[in-house]
């Protein structure tokens, strides 16, 4: 089972438990992906994220095919907003359901690596001295 979204609403770690929990699976493993108020040094004051969601939804799709067969998972949940956010907002939740715990563990930090690499989610922040789409800066 894969679900995959992209929301300008605010994201539910209930709703992801929920919805990879199964009673063949010993293993259940969340990455909370939160808005924090610094980032190389400098204060935050906020986010931004913006996306190209169809190609977005259909490479979150691809990367939960992906670590369903490399971990043998049983469910993958892969959230992520969209808009503006406040430090302390829930940016993205992976959420996965294995047999076993190690599987569990591997395939969430597989997912996030993964998203951060290959799906088309930008994000803006914004600081004291300005606002930035981050890794557009020299």
């Amino acid at each position: 089972m894969i679900d995959v979204q992209i929301s300008d609403q605010p994201l539910s770690i209930d709703t992801c438990y929920n919805t990879v929990q199964d009673p063949s699976c010993g293993g259940i493993c969340l990455f909370v992906g939160t808005i924090r108020n610094h980032n190389q040094g400098e204060d935050v004051s906020r986010l931004e994220f913006d996306s190209y969601d169809g190609m977005a939804l259909k490479e979150m799709r691809k990367i939960g095919e992906e670590v369903l067969e490399l971990y043998d998972l049983k469910s993958v949940v892969l959230h992520h907003r969209k808009g503006a956010l406040d430090i302390g907002d829930v940016a993205v939740i992976i959420a996965v359901s294995s047999v076993h715990r190690k599987a569990a563990f591997a395939g969430c930090e597989w997912v996030i690596d993964r998203l951060k690499e290959r799906v088309p989610i930008w994000k803006k922040e914004f600081r004291g001295d300005g606002s930035f789409w981050i890794n557009a800066r020299p």
